[in-house]
Formats: C-alpha cells, sequence, structure tokens
C-alpha cells in the first residue's frame, strides 16, 4: 500500500538503538499511501537527497500504481473529473494529464502515469501492504503492516479517503430489500439497468452517475440535503477554490471535522450539466425522510419505488490506524497546522484538509519534505 543506503543511511538507527525487536524493519521516513500527496513527499525527499527504501519507504495498499483512481468508476473520464494536476517532476517525463488522451478511462491513464513515475524516480513502492496501526514504542514510531512492523522516526501519513466511506444514517436502512451501492463501490451504469435508482448527494459524483444512468435505468430520483450550488461559472474557478482550501484549513488548524470541498467550490454550470438541467435529468429533490423496505418515502409523503440507492455523499480521512497515538480533538479532527500534527510534531498529514486538492498536495509534499530534513 531494497536499494542500498544512500546518502543519508548513515543516519538510519541500527535495530539496537532503536529499541525494535531485530525482526522489524528500520528506516527514517515511512509515507503511507503513494497517491498523489504520497509519491509528491516521496519526489522531494528523493530530491533532498534520501534514498527510496533506505532512507523513507513508502507503503501502499492498492494493488497497482494510481492511488484512489484505479479504484474509480469506468465511464469516469480526465475531461468530466475534477482536474487532475501533474505530480512534481512528471515534465522530465515528457508526460502531461493536460494532454492526456481524455477518451480512455481516467483509471487507466493515472494508473500507467504514475507507474511510470514510480519506475523513472526508483520510488521502490511497497504494494499491496496495509497499514493497521502506528504507534509508540521508546522514541521510536513503529509501523505495524501486513509485512510486518517498520521503525522509523517520521510517518507521513498520505491516505487520502477512499478507504473511509462515508453514509449517513436513516432510519429503515436496514430494513431495504435493493442494493445500496456507495461512490467506492460503484462500476458502471450499466449493472442498474432497467432498474429505479435513487441517487443521493450534492457534488460532481453523484451528477457523473445522473448522467450516466439516464441511459440505463428505468427511473431516476436525485436526493440533496440541501440545494444544489450551480455556479454560474462554465468551470471551477480560482476564486471557488480558494475559498474551499480556505475553509479546509480553518478547520484542519482547529480540529475540527473537515467539511466537504463541495461546500466551497458549488457545481460549475458546465455545458454537460446544463444540458441534463435543461432535459429534467439533474433537477433535486429535497432529502427523503426514511427508508422502506421497497423504496424511499419523502417529507411530503410521496414514496418512489427503488431497486437501488446510490450514496455519492463523500468519504471521510482515513486514520484509523492512527488511533493509538491519540491525535484526535473532541471536536472530531485532528489538529494539522503546515502539515503536521499539532499534537505530534513526528506525524505528517498529506493530502489532509487544505491539501486534499492535487495542486494543494503537491505544494504539501515540498513543504513536508522541508520540514522532514529540518529533523533529521
Amino acid at each position: 500500500m531494497w536499494g542500498p543506503g544512500g546518502p543519508c543511511a548513515s543516519m538510519q538507527p541500527s535495530r539496537m538503538e532503536s529499541g525494535v525487536a531485530s525482526n522489524a524493519m528500520s528506516t527514517q521516513v515511512v509515507v503511507v499511501g503513494a497517491g498523489q500527496a504520497g509519491l509528491a513527499v516521496a519526489y522531494y525527499l528523493r530530491r533532498f537527497e534520501l534514498t527510496p527504501g533506505a532512507d523513507f519507504i513508502v507503503y501502499d495498499r492498492g494493488p497497482s500504481t494510481g492511488g484512489a483512481w484505479q479504484f474509480r468508476w469506468n465511464a469516469l473520464k480526465l475531461g468530466s473529473a475534477h482536474r487532475v494536476h501533474d505530480l512534481p517532476g512528471m515534465a522530465e517525463l515528457g508526460i502531461s494529464f493536460e494532454t492526456a488522451d481524455h477518451a480512455r478511462p481516467a483509471k487507466e491513464v493515472v494508473a500507467e502515469y504514475y507507474r511510470r513515475y514510480e519506475q523513472h524516480y526508483g520510488l521502490e513502492v511497497h504494494r499491496p501492504v496495509e497499514v493497521a496501526s502506528v504507534f509508540n514504542r521508546g522514541a521510536d514510531l513503529v509501523v505495524a503492516h501486513s509485512e510486518g512492523e517498520t521503525a522509523t522516526r517520521i510517518l507521513v501519513n498520505a491516505t487520502g479517503t477512499w478507504g473511509s466511506p462515508f453514509i449517513p444514517y436513516y432510519p429503515g436502512m436496514r430494513e431495504f430489500r435493493g442494493r445500496h451501492v456507495h461512490t467506492s463501490g460503484y462500476v458502471s451504469a450499466e449493472e442498474f439497468a432497467g432498474q429505479r435508482v435513487v441517487v443521493v448527494g450534492g457534488g460532481t459524483s453523484a451528477i457523473g452517475f445522473l448522467l450516466e444512468l439516464e441511459q440505463s435505468a428505468a427511473e431516476i430520483v436525485w436526493a440533496t440535503r440541501r440545494p444544489v450550488d450551480f455556479r454560474d461559472e462554465p468551470e471551477l474557478t480560482l476564486e471557488g477554490g480558494v475559498a474551499a482550501v480556505a475553509m479546509q484549513d480553518a478547520a484542519a488548524r482547529a480540529g475540527l471535522a473537515l467539511p466537504s470541498i463541495v461546500s466551497g467550490t458549488g457545481v460549475p454550470r458546465t455545458r454537460r450539466n446544463v444540458a441534463g438541467i435543461e432535459r429534467g435529468i439533474l433537477v433535486e429533490r429535497p432529502m427523503f425522510t426514511s427508508i422502506e423496505a421497497d423504496g424511499v418515502r419523502f417529507d411530503d409523503g410521496t414514496f418512489f419505488a427503488a431497486d437501488a440507492i446510490i450514496w455519492a455523499t463523500g468519504f471521510r480521512p482515513e486514520l484509523r490506524h492512527l488511533a493509538p497515538l491519540k491525535l484526535r480533538e473532541k471536536e472530531g479532527g485532528l489538529t494539522v497546522q503546515s502539515g503536521a500534527a499539532w499534537h505530534d510534531p513526528r506525524i505528517f498529514l498529506a493530502g489532509y484538509g487544505p491539501q486534499a486538492s492535487t495542486i494543494g498536495a503537491n505544494r504539501a509534499g515540498r513543504m513536508i519534505a522541508r520540514q522532514i530534513m529540518a529533523q533529521l
């Protein structure tokens, strides 16, 4: 989820010095996650002359390259997704997401480019490796994972959110005889052919599902907790992105649960979205109040019979493995400033809060790598 020691190999603590068992690995830095944020950190650590596989180790849970993108649904294309920014140093390979084939599934393009990137820079990502927990053992941090244990001085958590899908509770959920499908489990519109489908959520994923289902589902209804904030701009603006980042940053600094990105950016009125509105596909209803065995019941008493409910309700930061470190605040989040955990400066959160966007992850990679070098 190794090569020989490099310029900083002399800084590696011996297994006796680190106080860990002789069958455990030791390194200076462990990066958990090889998506955009994790690879950006790894790139800059290498730029600072740390050796991949010796001075720092990257673990990734996915079976292949591409981070969370490898799990996205088949119909998602780069042109219809949030913009994917290039990784730092990608230009050296002669590739860019700006000029990538937008007719191919995004999952294939991102996986291919990330694979070439990892190979070019020799990042030696260990996969698939599942990290179960991170805890203290003496002065070291210990990363317990599916291949054993690794002792480290510094941990960079770049796990993102894909592994922690969020589905809000509604009365009657367990009684529903149809399918509950979260964004993380959505594969294609064809699997809902001829069915009556409820799509829940007010973001770009929900909209993408609705437009895909139009050609295959028998009937669709769109339910949202609040009116969809369609913006007049044809694409996400700089101002909208800045507002979303500011909201995320304020929450992270205060240790609050992170707000959704779409609450800050809104949804642009692209030509595709406007056409969907005009056809009556992208017209939301207020959220239903309960779920029954064969469908959903709305506040006005109307009932929609359904075979499936698609929950495009987002994700939460994947932080369960950090629980032994007791970093979470009572307010529900982690206090993070400049990428570092407030309660433990050995822990860095890459891709968390204001760094969750792909361009934010790149900037965070450089910032975090510099702070790591200051500690080593």
